[in-house]
């Protein structure tokens, strides 16, 4: 099944595509914004860009508690593998954790996240809104009944399969790499992905699409 995928074509031939990687569950819906500002940005360069939902995510027929982090690390590949010419990957936080399978010329990486620190963010809101209602959850309640059942996390139900794999997914070797820390020493602005609600930041995207076009050098890309 081919899943939806965003593109942003510049005017004239590409000098390679660029392919987004979003963070995963509710921090992808909170940097959409930025990252497609990114991605306009990218194409402003000479740069095709493509973000494309993976089976389970956004208008994916795909239900979310079918599949696992092994599946979204093949359809990410699946995905990279159709693209024609140069690809460079380009991840924010659990996006990192899919994109060691797809064969690229780069992978640049921003404030990249192992799985378990994800999860373990995930099962506190729960255990938090729980409280709210009422509820006497725990992490090792939890942790117990997604052995056996898909468990609702912040609005994403997730199969056992997710939840074991995502408890101890790390960060995979990736060459050529480029790792960027969000900050005075890295891009400038703040972690969108910790935010209640979805916003946007132009100057985070610029800056983003200025540095994924400069160290594309390095990778053959000219």
């Amino acid at each position: 099944m081919t899943e939806h995928q965003l593109r942003i074509d510049p005017a004239g031939t590409p000098r390679a595509t660029v392919l987004i990687v979003p963070p995963l569950f509710e921090e992808a819906n909170r940097t959409r914004r930025t990252l497609v500002l990114a991605m306009r940005a990218l194409g402003a360069q000479g740069f095709t860009a493509i973000l494309p939902d993976l089976p389970g995510q956004n208008e994916s027929l795909v239900a979310l508690e079918d599949v696992d982090l092994a599946q979204w690390q093949a359809a990410l590949a699946d995905v990279t593998a159709a693209i024609d010419g140069p690809v460079l990957i380009a991840s924010v936080r659990g996006g990192a954790l899919v994109d060691h399978a797809a064969k690229a010329a780069g992978w640049w990486r921003l404030a990249p996240a192992g799985g378990a620190a994800l999860l373990r963010t995930l099962m506190r809101a729960r255990v938090s809104s729980d409280r709210e209602a009422g509820l006497a959850t725990s992490l090792d309640s939890l942790q117990d009944e997604a052995k056996s059942a898909p468990l609702l996390l912040a609005g994403n139900r997730l199969s056992p399969a997710m939840m074991a794999q995502l408890g101890t997914a790390e960060v995979q070797p990736a060459s050529p790499l480029r790792n960027v820390a969000l900050g005075a020493d890295g891009i400038p602005g703040t972690p969108l992905w910790l935010r209640a609600e979805p916003g946007e930041d132009g100057a985070m995207a610029r800056a983003i699409a200025d540095d994924i076009a400069a160290w594309s050098a390095t990778c053959g890309i000219s």
